[in-house]
């Protein structure tokens, strides 16, 4: 009933056309405001799969470190235990430790050389980011490597086709910089180049995969001795679950990080810069709640004699209040719908036919990514809808106020 009074009035010919122009004004910044809102939070929703996939392919479900110190050491029954978890998929046994890294006069900034087992194909996703070579890692004795694009330009080869051995220089376990003689305190080696793989800059610019035994030898480690422990979930929701068992059986004796924790200060950021978008769009809303009050008010100016007639026939207070409130609601419903109708073909425009395109070549994809996420619809209706109630309250407690006065 009392949208059926809303509709009316909504569409009815008013005395001025100032109060059809405002009412209008009103909608289309609504519309302007929840495609806006809809629009930014699907692309912060795109980039943050994009970046999530870009670290899923380095960053295992759960990793295992010391707590302090470089080392850890796990017994074979240790392994054996994580092996028995009935959720873990693979695990993958790790020796890191940084490294420079020379091909003649050239040489590396300081890299992480990260030493893996045969495992790690099934742990994490380095070995599908190649682009060019193989991912071979050699033996003990004939190493091979494979390196991160930006490692790869720095020292001015082509991985896949260099003919001479990269010369590896790492410090040796328990030893630092003397000043005397520091390359007595240095493990130095020859590797092969393999391949190259490309992921993410903060991967391809510091990360060099080798063998496990190549990495043991050269940081002088023993037997069951490793710098971390990668694991694969075979359903990566149980992650905390899993994270779980496994601090029952080691206790405190290792840290233990899922994905995200592995990365906290990363999503971190992401979703502080995704709600303080959401807090500064809004804003227009309030612009549109302006217009909706000086339209609501000169629409209850207009239907003065409406009112008066509805009080005589006896309708309360509450019930005059609610029919503005619902003119107000209308508004929003007309603003709110265009705006996300808007908002979803200029989603569906960008994802087929790729209208803003990512300006540089350096980029997986050429184009702003969009995910539609149904909260995100939920969290716009429901910060349209206050708006409207607050910018409709005012205007509707002076048309239940108006006093009943039919002589005029």
């Amino acid at each position: 009933m009392f949208f059926t009074f809303a509709w009316r009035y909504f569409r009815a010919k008013k005395s001025t056309n100032a109060i059809n122009i405002i009412a209008w004004v009103s909608i289309l910044a609504i519309i302007i405001g929840s495609a806006s809102l809809v629009l930014v939070l699907s692309v912060f929703n795109g980039l943050e799969d994009l970046v999530k996939s870009l670290y899923s392919s380095f960053y295992t479900d759960l990793k295992l470190t010391p707590v302090t110190g470089k080392t850890i050491t796990l017994t074979a029954a240790q392994l054996k235990q994580i092996a028995d978890i009935p959720l873990i998929g693979n695990y993958s046994l790790i020796a890191q430790d940084e490294a420079l890294l020379q091909n003649g006069d050239k040489q590396s900034p300081m890299v992480y050389l990260k030493g893996v087992d045969s495992n790690y194909s099934a742990v994490a996703g380095v070995p599908g980011k190649m682009t060019s070579g193989k991912f071979e890692l050699g033996t003990e004795d004939e190493p091979a490597a494979v390196l991160g694009a930006g490692i790869e330009n720095s020292l001015d080869i082509e991985a896949d086709r260099s003919i001479l051995p990269l010369t590896v220089y790492m410090f040796k376990k328990g030893t630092g910089i003397a000043s005397d003689d520091p390359m007595s305190f240095m493990s130095t080696a020859t590797i092969a180049a393999a391949g190259k793989f490309a992921i993410q800059e903060e991967f391809d610019n510091k990360y060099v995969i080798t063998n496990l035994a190549f990495m043991k030898r050269m940081l002088g480690l023993k037997a069951d001795e490793y710098s971390a422990v990668e694991i694969s979930i075979k359903d990566p929701i149980q992650s905390d679950r899993v994270k779980s068992q496994l601090q029952k059986l080691f206790g405190d004796q290792f840290r233990i990080q899922t994905r995200y924790e592995q990365n906290q200060s990363l999503y971190g950021v992401m979703r502080i810069e995704k709600w303080v978008i959401y807090a500064i769009l809004p804003l227009i809303l309030v612009v549109a709640a302006f217009n909706m009050v000086g339209a609501l008010t000169m629409l209850v100016l207009e239907k003065q004699k409406d009112i008066q007639v509805l009080k005589a026939l006896g309708a309360s207070n509450g019930y005059i209040q609610r029919i503005f409130l619902s003119e107000g609601i209308l508004l929003a419903i007309l603003g709110g719908g265009g705006g996300i109708g808007a908002a979803l073909l200029i989603c569906w425009l960008q994802v087929n036919f790729k209208l803003v395109p990512l300006q540089g070549d350096s980029f997986l994809i050429d184009y702003y990514p969009v995910k539609l996420v149904a909260t995100d619809f939920m969290l716009v209706l429901s910060t349209i809808f206050i708006v409207a109630l607050l910018a409709s309250w005012f205007p509707s407690r002076k048309a239940a106020a108006q006093p009943v006065d039919l002589r005029s």
